[in-house]
């Protein structure tokens, strides 16, 4: 990520957002399990931290499509 600020690398950022996307879809899934198996019982806590994985997900997906739309 520092490289990213320093160097203005196109593929370098196109990997990071592609591993992030993974991650939070890796995310969404694990903490869904937590809320449907009863491992979280503050559900609060729960729908925050649900947004905020869906929320790295869709700015990540975002860049990606910024990066395939070509107006550069």
């Amino acid at each position: 990520m520092i490289g990213l600020i320093f160097f203005q690398v196109p593929a370098l950022s196109l990997a990071l957002s592609a591993m992030l996307a993974m991650l939070a879809a890796g995310y969404i899934l694990f903490d869904t399990s937590r809320i449907v198996n009863g491992g979280e019982t503050n559900y609060v806590m729960a729908t925050v931290s649900l947004y905020v994985d869906i929320y790295l997900l869709f700015t990540n997906l975002l860049a990606l499509f910024g990066v395939f739309s070509g107006d550069e």
